[in-house]
């Protein structure tokens, strides 16, 4: 069948893998050229196959790949790269009829088992195509290839008339789950063990003219594409080493010297004040400093309208002289204060701390009245955990709800939390108080912080809850059942409240024990269990379900509850999102500001769940 021009297949960015198809003859296996491709195939398939061991049966004693099947003569091909010229990263095969009587379905299901289905699907021999052998190298899964290949497979079989298609899949790592969201399904009574892959394998078929379940939209795409994707089988290169230019040895060094000498900073989060002309022109002149940030005249005039609004300082000569009384003989560079903020080089000029805050909450003034910000200003809150809990600290600081923090985390940023806390790429690697501290202080550097960024630990447990006239309220988010359990307990015997966000179903967790202290911890949900019950290392599985039971398995959204059992194998960790932990941040905001003001808060468990919030019964348009 003529498919259409032969040519090379650029990516775009809702292909971003460069994918070629080509077709062996089925009497390929008379001319070397293509015995030796379909070599290169099998060892390409076989390799990947192995898998480090988990599958033996693909290696040979000698240390060969083999994956020899006749199959592959009269087969179409298809191959993933990330460029053109790059190494094969994914495989998938479509077999047609021409060679139906080989097909691994039919051999799986015995000759008279398959023709049975056909017969039951209402399906000649003709219409029947197979897909299998999908592989994608170890180090290029969970990056959206093996989708791409198998809706090519698809969109391939659609194009070249087929109706139906089947094909063999293992379960141990969820394939056949992975196949079902193209619109396959398991063929009833299939399921068996098979030595050669080391796990169960079920036949699966989906009908080709129905939509391809989750991705109809990128099969019909591809459908229309194909004939641009089909290649010469005899230009096609499976041996090719990736091409990387040699970096010269010049630019190591370079770079290797520049990963020294301009090594990020990953501990200071303190801003330093300078003050007066003689410390600010040798900062200026220490080479420390990449950016001046000075906007004070703007700021007073911000200062001038919010403390006077109306139409006054519409005319400017009033505005200027306003801000002249407000410099008061006053040099603008000398009003206010200098901060230098070490880990980014940048110098603030802001306005004095009265002013500033005055300023900075202006827009607060009918939620939050100016003495209730200076009440709430004159405030420490803990935060345990700046994971989930960044975003509650964060926010407190925006709104001005306390003056002064104590935050404990023992973690370092890392690239999967950048999926929900606010934060850069270069800020891997960064103790997670640290930045929290630093982001604080960069929306207010008169704020008074202290971090702790070995966590909180039974060491440093009494420093955190009362130095310095101590803390008044915490907000708990750390994932450790042991420091949940312990920190409550201290919480309690000093009548702190403790606030939790459990970042599932918008659950807020209260527990005023400045109203009850004798409240049991986390209203009894562990029952008679103590911090010391939970002193010993904990299995993971243990922790699991520690947590689960404080925030209560009945409870939880059926997302988590369904995730739960893939952490640890198809899971890294606990699925969080950015949106939940927003809402977080502000749920306990507005809880801390309601407790904190003495306003009516009981304790107890409160959910702000999306779900039921935005179930369509809810508009109220209609």
């Amino acid at each position: 069948m003529n498919v259409g021009p032969l040519g090379p297949h650029r990516t775009t960015p809702s292909r971003p893998w460069h994918l070629t198809a080509f077709r062996v003859p089925s009497d390929g296996a008379s001319r070397p050229a293509d015995t030796a491709l379909v070599g290169r195939v099998r060892e390409l398939r076989a390799r990947i196959l192995y898998d480090n061991g988990r599958r033996p049966e693909f290696r040979t004693a000698s240390g060969d790949h083999v994956d020899d099947q006749h199959l592959d003569f009269g087969a179409w091909h298809f191959v993933g790269r990330r460029t053109a010229d790059g190494p094969p990263l994914g495989y998938v095969r479509l077999c047609t009829p021409e060679t139906g009587e080989r097909f691994q379905s039919r051999a799986y299901l015995g000759e008279q088992a398959y023709a049975q289905l056909l017969l039951d699907s209402g399906l000649g021999t003709g219409e029947m195509y197979e897909h299998s052998r999908l592989v994608v190298e170890h180090h290029a899964r969970k990056l959206g290839l093996g989708v791409q290949l198998n809706a090519l497979a698809l969109a391939a079989a659609r194009h070249l008339g087929a109706k139906a298609m089947v094909g063999t899949s293992g379960t141990k790592d969820g394939q056949d789950a992975f196949h079902a969201r193209f619109g396959f399904y398991p063929v009833q009574g299939t399921r068996r063990y098979v030595e050669h892959y080391t796990e169960d394998v079920v036949l699966l078929m989906c009908r080709i003219g129905e939509a391809a379940g989750d991705y109809s939209d990128l099969v019909a795409e591809y459908t229309a594409l194909f004939p641009q994707l089909v290649v010469d089988a005899r230009a096609v290169r499976l041996d090719a080493p990736a091409v990387h230019e040699e970096a010269p040895e010049t630019l190591a060094a370079a770079l290797a010297s520049a990963r020294t000498a301009l090594a990020p900073d990953q501990e200071s989060c303190l801003p330093e004040p300078v003050a007066g002309c003689r410390e600010l022109r040798a900062l200026l002149a220490s080479g420390r400093v990449r950016e001046v940030h000075d906007t004070i005249e703007q700021q007073i005039t911000e200062l001038v309208r919010s403390r006077e609004p109306g139409p006054r300082y519409d005319d400017p000569a009033e505005l200027a002289a306003a801000r002249e009384r407000q410099l008061d003989g006053a040099e603008p560079w000398e009003y206010g204060r200098w901060f230098f903020h070490p880990w980014s080089g940048r110098l603030v000029h802001v306005l004095p701390a009265p002013e500033f805050r005055m300023v900075r909450t202006d827009r607060n003034r009918g939620k939050i009245d100016r003495p209730e910000q200076r009440r709430l200003l004159d405030r420490r809150i803990g935060v345990i955990g700046l994971s989930v809990g960044s975003a509650s600290a964060l926010t407190l600081a925006m709104e001005g709800i306390g003056g002064a923090y104590r935050l404990a985390d023992f973690d370092t940023l890392s690239l999967s939390n950048l999926n929900r806390l606010r934060a850069a790429a270069h800020d891997v690697g960064v103790n997670k108080c640290v930045l929290a501290a630093r982001q604080m202080y960069e929306i207010d550097p008169y704020l008074d912080i202290e971090i702790f960024p070995g966590g909180l630990t039974d060491v440093v447990m009494e420093e955190f809850f009362t130095a310095d006239g101590g803390v008044d309220l915490l907000v708990e988010e750390c994932d450790t059942p042991y420091v949940k359990l312990a920190a409550r307990e201290r919480a309690r015997s000093l009548g702190i409240p403790v606030l939790m966000d459990a970042n599932d179903r918008g659950l807020l967790d209260v527990e005023r024990f400045d109203h009850e202290p004798g409240r049991p911890l986390l209203h009894g949900r562990l029952g008679a269990t103590t911090p010391a019950d939970l002193a010993g290392k904990l299995t993971f599985e243990e922790s699991v379900d520690l947590i689960l039971a404080m925030v209560d398995t009945d409870r939880i959204s059926p997302e988590l509850a369904a995730s739960i059992p893939l952490i640890g194998t198809a899971y890294s960790s606990w699925p969080q999102l950015a949106s939940g932990v927003a809402l977080g941040g502000a749920l306990t905001a507005d809880a801390a500001r309601r407790i904190l003001l003495d306003q009516p808060l009981a304790s107890g468990r409160y959910y702000t769940d999306f779900d039921v919030l935005l179930a369509p019964e809810r508009s109220t348009v209609s």
